[in-house]
């Protein structure tokens, strides 16, 4: 009995074991047929110029075919009918009607073959009336047999893709600019009206407004010299004027003055190697400084921030790290779009417009350089800055 059961458990094994294979084969086997028949369709691939090949070289076939025994023909029946002694006459005047009857026949079958391997185009042309500002959700339809068509409309669509998300991009950029300009002019008018009303006569509405427009006033300006800054860098207007500089000097002087900018954290640089690079030295020093700041509103007083840069062959590299509020999971990827503040630590009441960043990748992206940002919440951040000396 232990014999048997000691079988019937390895058959239930091999049995389970089985429908396993089989359950995986079966969700694997639709990726690979389908694979496959994608594979096999392009292998059988006509391209048009193939098509239209293959259509007139068959047609000029039958027709030669056709005109040959017309000829021979039409000549068998003058040789035993007509009187005439001049062969080659009668030879020509053949030749010349069945040519006149060739060439028609090819004209009707051609006209007809060109309008049908050229419908697609006509089709991709009525598409494309219809776009508009308005309408940039069509597209082309790529279906049917492939061939250099469906190349072209897959490519066009593409496009469209790109131009559609940049309009997008574009037009919530300006619904953010025009956001973020509307606090601070609503707050100067409000102080305006305030000290209209008030300001005259009571000395501490008068200073109260004052500081405050002041304060808006340069939030606008900073705000507006940012929005400026990235217009010129979309139309490839800014200025980048690379020279060589000696890059431990920089880093020197971003943590001197940011440690006379800040007392209340620790600003430590640990690595500072001594090497020139060639790039804009104000831009940089921008980027660097921009991450820096970030650093300073995200973390708490004491707490310290470290400032270092190394050479990697023929790669600089800056770090800026720091144990910080940090930033989620959900807003990294997010965190270099405009106007974009993590929900719990980019707020209005830091001072931040999400411009800073996006700058910052800018100018990081024209010197052909990258930046690798890891953070956690409430552990810190590092940020990566690798630039090509």
């Amino acid at each position: 009995m232990s014999k048997i059961k000691l079988i019937f458990r390895i058959i239930v094994k091999i049995i389970k074991i089985l429908f396993l294979l089989l359950e995986r084969a079966l969700k694997i086997l639709p990726k690979y047929l389908s694979r496959a028949v994608e594979s096999i369709e392009n292998k059988l691939r006509f391209s048009i110029s193939f098509k239209i090949t293959v259509t007139y070289v068959f047609t000029f076939v039958i027709i030669f075919f056709f005109i040959t025994l017309g000829i021979i023909g039409s000549f068998n029946y003058y040789m035993q009918n007509s009187r005439k002694d001049n062969y080659i006459v009668v030879l020509l005047e053949i030749l010349a009607v069945w040519n006149i009857i060739g060439l028609i026949i090819i004209i009707i079958i051609g006209s007809k073959a060109s309008k049908k391997f050229l419908s697609p185009v006509y089709t991709m042309a009525d598409t494309v009336k219809k776009i508009s500002i308005n309408a940039l959700d069509k597209r082309l339809d790529i279906k049917g047999s492939k061939n250099e068509l469906k190349d072209l409309a897959k490519t066009f669509n593409d496009m469209m893709d790109r131009i559609q998300s940049s309009i997008e991009k574009q037009n919530q950029f300006v619904s953010d600019a025009s956001h973020e300009l509307r606090t601070p002019i609503s707050v100067i008018q409000g102080y305006a009206n305030m000290l209209d009303r008030w300001g005259k006569d009571d000395k501490d509405v008068l200073e109260e407004s004052i500081d405050a427009i002041k304060s808006e006033s340069k939030s606008m300006k900073d705000l507006i010299e940012k929005l400026l800054f990235l217009a010129r860098g979309d139309k490839n207007t800014q200025k980048v004027e690379k020279e060589n500089f000696m890059m431990n000097e920089l880093i020197d002087e971003i943590v001197k003055e940011t440690k006379l900018i800040d007392d209340v954290h620790k600003i430590e640089n640990e690595h500072n190697d001594e090497f020139s690079i060639n790039a804009d030295k104000k831009l940089i020093k921008e980027a660097i400084r921009i991450f820096i700041d970030n650093s300073i509103k995200y973390t708490e007083k004491g707490e310290g921030i470290k400032i270092d840069s190394y050479k990697r062959e023929k790669e600089a590299i800056i770090t800026i790290a720091d144990n910080g509020t940090g930033i989620s999971k959900e807003d990294l990827p997010h965190i270099f779009d405009r106007f974009y503040r993590a929900d719990k630590s980019r707020t209005k009441s830091s001072g931040g417009t999400g411009l800073g960043l996006s700058i910052s990748k800018w100018i990081i992206d024209k010197h052909n350089g990258k930046i690798h940002v890891w953070s956690e919440i409430n552990i810190g951040t590092i940020v990566k800055i690798t630039l090509p000396i």
